[in-house]
């Protein structure tokens, strides 16, 4: 029988002997009971008999099994048992104190079988009264105490086994929520490199595009407008830079310590920030893009604020790469209950998109975008324009009543 972890309220003295080889305990437990059970011949009252060798044997029998009672505990008992009762006839008076027979009962009551356990109680407990027969002149009182000694052993060996199974149902418990907080991590760990890479291929694929356009269109101008090819090169290092301060941003949450400089990590773009964001697609490429915003601008989710900035900027890059589009447009629009987003372009629309479909242009971007709307509780779709072209719908929740100030 496995000693149980000790409880915070148990002695630091309990605890080591409960963490104790338990064959050492078991054999000490032995030579204690054999001791305390001779001691009534060793150092008789007037009257009674002195210990004999057939005596001091009869004892040894109540006290060796007590060496296997954990490994054997029903054999253990019927062995206590057995030499105990001999013991009591053998010599007259019987011992005044059944230690064997109490160890026993204690045991059976905490680590035996159902069934074990009310053969020992029932018998025992008949043993004694039988026992206490062949003591002349018996008081009632006793009986009494032996019985209630029988008793009392049982109780306690109840209470250790509840115990026990109190403590294990308590660690299988801290075993389960470690198990739910490490999946809960890992699954956490999991969205949050999902949420990286989005977050990387948006800012990548903006910048590249971007830059793209512009190293396309210098070489064309370098030797006829020197002027204007030098504003494609100072957009090109400042589609770098910015996609560089915002990987930085990103990557930052990766790092087990913070950075030097908490501007490396600051919040991640916005709805705010769509101005700008439209703003430097049109002077990078040169592409006329309006942004207009209906209905009464409402707070949002934090990764909401995110992902309608990402949603905004990877359907402008899709634009660029793909539409050969002269004009876009973004519309914000706001209710009560959801942001509504959609991005116009005048290009070449996919000629494999259906509506409400996801089509191919964009490839990875455009499942991006649905899975951005979707962690947020949105949805997105993408179809034709009206008039040709391509549009880009999402469909965001909104957080509450506040009233805040559009970008």
């Amino acid at each position: 029988m496995p000693a149980s972890p000790a409880s915070p309220w148990i002695s630091p003295a309990v605890a080591r002997l409960r963490t104790a080889n338990p064959y050492v305990v078991d054999i000490a437990v032995a030579v204690l009971v054999l001791f305390a059970a001779s001691l009534q011949w060793i150092f008789p009252d007037e009257g009674d008999d002195r210990l004999t060798w057939q005596g001091f044997l009869l004892g040894a029998g109540t006290a060796l099994p007590l060496v296997w009672r954990r490994r054997a505990p029903f054999l253990a008992a019927c062995g206590v048992s057995v030499f105990t009762p001999a013991m009591a006839v053998y010599h007259a008076p019987p011992p005044d104190i059944m230690y064997a027979g109490l160890v026993v009962l204690y045991t059976m009551a905490a680590v035996g079988r159902p069934w074990q356990r009310r053969v020992m109680l029932v018998g025992w407990l008949a043993g004694v009264a039988l026992t206490m027969t062949h003591k002349e002149d018996a008081e009632p009182f006793e009986y009494a105490f032996q019985l209630l000694s029988c008793v009392s052993a049982y109780g306690f060996g109840v209470l250790s086994r509840l115990q026990r199974a109190y403590t294990a149902a308590l660690e299988d418990r801290a075993r389960r929520l470690e198990r739910e907080r490490a999946a809960d991590t890992a699954r956490a760990a999991a969205r949050e490199r999902a949420g990286i890479a989005r977050d990387m291929h948006d800012i990548l694929a903006h910048a590249v595009s971007l830059m793209v356009v512009q190293a396309e269109a210098g070489p064309v101008v370098v030797r006829s407008d020197p002027e204007r090819a030098e504003g494609a090169f100072d957009a090109i290092a400042g589609a770098g830079r910015d996609a560089m301060v915002q990987l930085r941003r990103i990557l930052g949450v990766l790092k087990e310590e913070p950075l030097n400089g908490s501007s490396d990590r600051l919040p991640q773009p916005g709805v705010a920030a769509l101005t700008g964001l439209v703003r430097q697609v049109g002077d990078t490429t040169g592409l006329r893009i309006e942004l207009r915003h209906t209905g009464e601008p409402r707070p949002l989710h934090r990764d909401t604020e995110v992902a309608a900035y990402r949603v905004v900027q990877e359907a402008l890059t899709n634009t660029v790469k793909h539409a050969y589009a002269s004009c876009a447009r973004v519309e914000l629009d706001w209710t009560e209950a959801e942001l509504t987003l959609t991005v116009t372009d005048d290009g070449r629309g996919p000629a494999d998109t259906a509506p409400g479909g996801g089509g191919s242009a964009g490839g990875h971007g455009l499942i991006g975008i649905r899975e951005r709307a979707a962690a947020c509780g949105g949805t997105a779709r993408t179809e034709p324009g009206r008039d040709g072209g391509f549009r880009v719908v999402v469909r965001l929740p909104v957080a509450g009543d506040r009233q805040v100030t559009p970008g």
